[in-house]
């Protein structure tokens, strides 16, 4: 299979790395900490390798899983090295307290990705409803995904679903608002009416 490129080494880069490895595809792993890359892809254990932070990514589908915060700065230092790539964004837009979007008013953190993204790259929201945790531990879960590109999210719903996900189409990228909205939904849910982390909305379709 082909060779999907992961930036970053935290618990969600982790998760959707296992997957993705254990689906059979080849894992590049960048971070800004090379060290923190490796350990990753030692972690992983099929063949995995690690990339140089800003070079040209070997996968078609590159995968942001770093900060909200942090996001916007590594676009900029890959710059047109992320030229004709289908990146996708999972980041959420949360406060620090996770009580509020800090994403401008009337935009999204992939939205805000896209404006800085060459023009020929495509930003695909994905993933941002799901936790690291609950990914990690299998299962078909249900993973929603915005995009106004049609051939980078058929690609993008052609690897969720080799994940052993469903993916769920809810329109286009300005519908990343919403999703980033509903992360945070989820994370007040699990603080709150759930009290419990170990959760998923999946979609009953009767």
């Amino acid at each position: 299979m082909s060779t999907i490129s992961i930036i970053g080494s935290g618990a969600m880069a982790a998760a959707i790395a296992g997957r993705t490895a254990k689906a059979g595809y080849t894992v590049e792993v960048v971070s800004r900490d090379p060290a923190k890359a490796q350990a990753l892809a030692d972690k992983l254990a099929a063949g995995a390798t690690t990339g140089e932070y800003g070079a040209t990514p070997a996968g078609d589908i590159v995968i942001l899983a770093v900060p909200y915060t942090g996001a916007a700065s590594v676009v900029a230092d890959y710059g047109d090295a992320l030229g004709g790539k289908v990146i996708i964004d999972i980041t959420n837009t949360a406060s620090p307290d996770l009580t509020s979007l800090v994403s401008p008013t009337g935009s999204s953190g992939a939205q805000e990705i896209a404006r800085i993204a060459p023009a020929s790259a495509h930003v695909v929201k994905a993933f941002n409803t799901l936790f690291g945790h609950v990914l990690a531990k299998g299962g078909r879960l249900d993973t929603f995904i915005a995009a106004d590109d049609p051939q980078a999210k058929a690609r993008v719903s052609t690897f969720i679903e080799s994940l052993g996900l469903r993916p769920l189409d809810v329109g286009g990228l300005h519908m990343a608002q919403t999703l980033e909205a509903l992360g945070l939904m989820m994370i007040g849910l699990a603080k709150n009416g759930a009290g419990t982390w170990d959760i998923a909305l999946n979609v009953d379709i009767g």
